[in-house]
C-alpha cells in the first residue's frame, strides 16, 4: 500500500511539474478546447443547421421555404427544387419579399454553409423565428445524392 501511494505522490509531483514547465503549452491546450466547444455549440445568430434529409423533412411536413443566398452566376449552375435565389448581400434590403414567412420555416442554402450561418444571424434580427441553415450546403446535398436543377427559377 506504501509504494502505491508513493507512486501516486511522484505522479502528481511529475504532473505538476509538467504543467509548471509548459504554462503556455497547457493553457493553449485548454483555450483552443474551450473554444472548439463553445463553437461548435453557438452558431451565429442562433441558426439552427440541419441536415439535407432534416431540410427534406422540414419541406414536406411544415411547408419550409429554401432560400439559396448564393450569388446569381452560383445559383444558375445548379440549386435546390423550388429554391429561391437572394444573394446574401441583398437579403437585408429584400426582406419584405419574405414578410410572409417570418413564424415558418426558412432554410438558408448556400455553397458550404458558412455564408447561411451568417445570414441566419441576419433573419434572426430582422424578426425570423425560425431560421435554418443547411449544414454543408449544396455540397451535402449533392452528395446524400438529393436533386439539383440547373439554370434560372421560373
Amino acid at each position: 500500500m506504501g509504494r502505491c501511494v508513493v507512486g501516486l505522490h511522484r505522479f502528481r509531483e511529475s504532473g505538476l511539474e509538467f504543467i509548471q514547465q509548459n504554462i503556455f503549452l497547457v493553457a493553449t491546450a485548454v483555450l483552443s478546447g474551450t473554444l472548439l466547444l463553445v463553437l461548435s455549440l453557438r452558431r451565429p445568430g442562433g441558426a439552427r443547421g440541419v441536415t439535407p434529409t432534416q431540410a427534406t423533412m422540414l419541406i414536406n411536413r411544415e411547408n419550409g421555404q429554401l432560400i439559396d443566398i448564393r450569388e446569381p452566376n452560383e445559383y444558375v449552375s445548379g440549386h435546390l427544387v423550388d429554391s429561391r435565389n437572394i444573394p446574401a448581400g441583398s437579403l437585408a434590403e429584400r426582406v419584405g419579399e419574405l414578410e410572409a414567412l417570418k413564424d415558418s420555416p426558412v432554410i438558408l442554402v448556400c455553397q458550404s454553409g458558412a455564408r447561411s450561418s451568417v445570414a441566419c444571424g441576419t433573419l434572426a434580427k430582422l424578426g425570423f423565428s425560425r431560421v435554418h441553415t443547411l449544414e454543408g450546403g449544396i455540397a451535402a446535398w449533392a452528395e446524400a445524392g438529393l436533386p439539383l436543377k440547373k439554370g434560372a427559377r421560373r
